[in-house]
């Protein structure tokens, strides 16, 4: 037997492990008086090999365990957590859950998520792809991606390299009954370098990161990429304060729709916290945007059969036609609000922004003259209002030609014009995350320079 078939029989195991003890745990909290219980439990290992200028730098092996307890006494709410399975420890926390439910105070909402919402079926999801690297070939695909990186001119320093090989085994159990298995592989590659010129040192990055290490980039490929990226930025300047389209790269502009998602999610939604509050059925992106969510992609960052609530996941439109569908909202949110859960319990689960038709080229020629921003800094977004100012760097087109790279500027507008005034949206789409989306070209914002 191969290794990596041993490692997936053992991980079959240790999931049958993990769900055995759950249900006796819940089974505990039953007859210690709970009418209702969950259990989350996890096991994380990995491997994490980093190199520098061509030397191994750190080698980390990680087998990290959680294990999750929530009773609910009628509708008074307990929770506790141990990393240690051993029975004293997971009985002792029964008895911490037990009692900070005793004396919280009742919560209308809360509970478990509705019986009949339970996830029946269990697609196979191509999630699980053990790696089987050591940390010699680690090493070497780290010193290979370094050195193809320091190669291309004008590359002087190197913050390194980076291998990173990660396996999640996880149990979802209720007392409904429910007893959800995942097992899931990530793993990643990057590298960080540094350029320099007469006027400065630049730094970037590139990385990728996949379920199974034979879709990752060439490893030199992504030297190159890092090299290439940071060489770029050499001679960047500061603009003067304008306004101007800006285009956002697939990376950046995948953080837009990450705050779209915050902006209809049932916390800010039921605090009142949102400036999309009630716009449900409204208009909030132009008509030629759609976004759906589907849960069921296989090899997906963000795919599952359940939500962390155990509810069973369904692809479904979150925007169509520029008009927003539904909110993002587990059980206890939908509860404040009236609802029903979208099984977003822990979060969302592949968001696909549906490509436009035009490349990132197309995209410059489109735009003409503005701000192509690849990076962006600081947290100043405000989910209340929908003010939006934050760091950047990028670089500057005249004529849908990239003229040259800026920094030390800010890009400042509302979050709900931004949303209204996007242009396109590119085909170039990033497949990093579990936001799928291209480059979103923005048609005005105030960019703050000297």
């Amino acid at each position: 037997m191969n290794a990596v078939t041993a490692k997936q029989d053992s991980s079959a195991g240790e999931l049958d492990r993990l769900a055995e003890l759950a249900e006796d745990v819940i089974r505990r909290c039953r007859a210690a008086g709970a009418s209702q219980a969950e259990v989350a439990a996890s096991i994380d290992t990995g491997l994490s090999v980093s190199v520098r200028l061509g030397e191994v730098e750190t080698v980390e092996r990680t087998r990290d365990r959680g294990f999750g307890i929530t009773v609910y006494f009628g509708q008074r709410k307990g929770s506790a957590s141990t990393a240690d399975l051993q029975p004293d420890s997971i009985e002792a926390s029964i008895r911490q859950a037990c009692a900070i439910a005793r004396y919280t105070e009742e919560d209308p909402a809360a509970g478990l998520a509705d019986a009949a919402l339970m996830a029946r079926e269990f697609p196979e999801l191509d999630l699980w792809h053990p790696w089987d690297i050591d940390v010699e070939r680690a090493s070497a695909l780290g010193v290979e991606i370094e050195d193809a990186g320091r190669a291309v001119p004008r590359i002087s320093n190197s913050e390194g390299a980076a291998v990173q090989a990660g396996e999640t085994l996880a149990v979802y159990a209720n007392s409904h009954g429910f007893v959800g298995r995942e097992r899931g592989t990530r793993h990643m590659l990057s590298c960080a370098l540094i350029a320099e010129d007469d006027a400065g040192m630049q730094r970037d990055y590139w990385y990728d990161t996949v379920r199974a290490a034979a879709d990752f980039m060439p490893a030199a490929e992504l030297g190159r990429k890092a090299a290439e990226r940071t060489v770029a930025r050499l001679g960047a300047q500061r603009l003067t304060t304008r306004q101007c389209p800006v285009l956002f790269v697939p990376e950046v502009a995948r953080s837009l729709v990450g705050h779209l998602v915050s902006a209809v999610s049932g916390g800010a939604l039921y605090r009142k916290a949102s400036f999309l509050l009630d716009h449900a059925g409204r208009q909030v992106l132009p008509p030629f945007v759609d976004i759906v969510e589907r849960p069921h992609l296989a090899r997906g960052h963000g795919s599952t059969a359940f939500d962390a609530e155990g509810v069973a996941t369904r692809e479904s439109p979150l925007v169509a036609g520029g008009v927003l569908q539904r909110y993002v909202l587990g059980s206890y949110s939908a509860r404040k609000l009236g609802l029903a859960s979208t099984a977003n319990a822990g979060g969302i689960h592949n968001l696909v922004v549906a490509p436009g038709s035009d490349d990132f080229a197309a995209l410059l020629q489109r735009m003409g003259t503005g701000l192509v921003v690849t990076e962006v800094m600081g947290q100043g977004v405000s989910i209340v209002t929908g003010d939006y100012s934050r760091g950047a760097a990028g670089f500057w087109v005249e004529n849908g030609e990239i003229a040259y790279p800026v920094e030390e500027i800010t890009i400042a507008a509302n979050l709900r014009d931004m949303f209204a005034g996007i242009v396109a949206v590119g085909r170039d789409v990033d497949p990093r995350s579990h936001i799928l989306t291209g480059s979103i070209l923005v048609e005005r914002m105030t960019v703050a320079g000297e």
